[in-house]
């Protein structure tokens, strides 16, 4: 077979998963049908207070499952909570994760099923396949919609020590199912709704972009673009309108998709040093960088760029670079504003005399290895001087 075949070559990996409203209320048979006996649910305070783990401890207690709860997850997981998680797993016989909530108690789930399963601190599985033995069965229930943890082979947990996030990517962490119920989404407030809607776009431009990408993954990007621009900010106008945010959940799912099969980008690689060193919220930096990292990569993407632009319901037609450049720049911006993530990394605390230390962070991410214009150092240092 010629070398150009193999480099053209593609996997695409999605777990099951069941969408539409309502869906939460079946995790209790399904995790049944899984076998699982005594299931662990991770989640955090912020999801408890909403309700949703309430509605699924009663789904799984009806199924016949004795389950326990395990909320203490921050916003950036970090590593120490996954080594409680996995205590508390262990010394209550589970046998079995149900992780509801957003990006944070998924990735924090997917660290305990990934120490229970192979019997080593999380940190040591920093990188691309480092994950020898499958975890325990796992269902995912997210009420985020923005960053598509239920359907993807990554999970980020967050080094203390180190000041930073470490990634992990795995098939080995792909859920075994996901329920992905857009009713979750009415309880978020605008804010985190504009955040991590904008952050299920970072992840549709980044896999665009990305020198993974491939026919499926830019099949998934290029949809989900056109979802949240037709649904996000009508979503927030109109909090209570499901149709709104049942478009807006399949957004992030098609991101989801394509991300996990095409990984990222410098715009993760950065927000995750971010989110390592200072953190803050992760949806909050790819919002805040997206626009800065697109006009570097430009260059080197711009067909799968105009392919966005497109998307967004820009009309690009005769356009230099250049000028195409400009449209979908501004379209990004016109459109973090519009969803009111306004200002800069300065108004979150981000000093001048962070950046050489963020850069040194994101400049060695994995996300990193796959934008499609390499950056150094001084790069990547102007793109945050540039989101200040």
């Amino acid at each position: 077979m010629a070398d150009s075949s193999l480099l053209a070559m593609r996997k695409f990996l999605a777990p099951e998963f069941i969408f539409g409203p309502g869906c939460l209320d079946l995790v209790g048979i399904h995790t049944w049908n899984l076998g699982a006996r005594r299931p662990l649910i991770v989640t955090d305070r912020g999801v408890m207070e909403a309700g949703w783990v309430e509605r699924a401890r009663t789904s799984l207690e009806e199924a016949g499952l004795s389950c326990l709860v395990f909320a203490g997850v921050s916003p950036n997981p970090r590593a120490g909570e996954v080594a409680e998680g996995a205590r508390f797993y262990l010394e209550n016989n589970c046998d079995s994760l149900v992780a509801v909530g957003g990006g944070s108690p998924m990735d924090c789930a997917k660290g305990i099923g990934i120490v229970v399963s192979n019997n080593r601190p999380i940190l040591e599985f920093e990188g691309i396949d480092q994950v020898a033995e499958p975890m325990p069965p796992m269902v995912c229930v997210p009420t985020t919609g923005g960053t598509s943890a239920d359907v993807s082979q990554f999970a980020i947990i967050s080094h203390q020590d180190e000041h930073r996030k470490i990634a992990i990517v795995s098939k080995a962490v792909v859920p075994d199912l996901a329920l992905i119920d857009s009713v979750t989404l009415t309880t978020m407030d605008p804010y985190l709704t504009a955040c991590t809607g904008l952050d299920a776009l970072t992840h549709a431009a980044e896999a665009l972009a990305s020198l993974g990408s491939s026919a499926m993954t830019r099949l998934h990007a290029l949809e989900a673009v056109r979802c949240l621009k037709a649904h996000l900010v009508s979503s927030l106008e109109e909090p209570d309108n499901l149709e709104h945010r049942t478009q807006v959940m399949l957004g992030s799912l098609h991101a989801g998709l394509a991300f996990s099969n095409a990984s990222l980008g410098a715009v993760h690689a950065m927000a995750h040093s971010l989110g390592g060193q200072l953190d803050l919220p992760h949806g909050e930096c790819n919002a805040l960088l997206l626009e800065h990292v697109v006009e570097f990569n430009f260059r080197e993407a711009a067909e799968p760029y105009r392919a966005m632009g497109e998307a967004l319901g820009l009309d690009l037609r005769g356009l230099t670079g250049g000028d195409a450049a400009r449209r979908v720049l501004d379209e990004l911006r016109e459109l973090r504003q519009t969803a009111d993530v306004t200002g800069g990394l300065a108004q979150r605390g981000v000093k001048i005399s962070d950046i050489p230390g963020l850069a040194g962070n994101a400049i060695k991410d994995a996300c990193m290895v796959t934008n499609p214009r390499q950056p150094d150092q001084r790069d990547i240092e102007v793109i945050y001087e540039q989101a200040l």
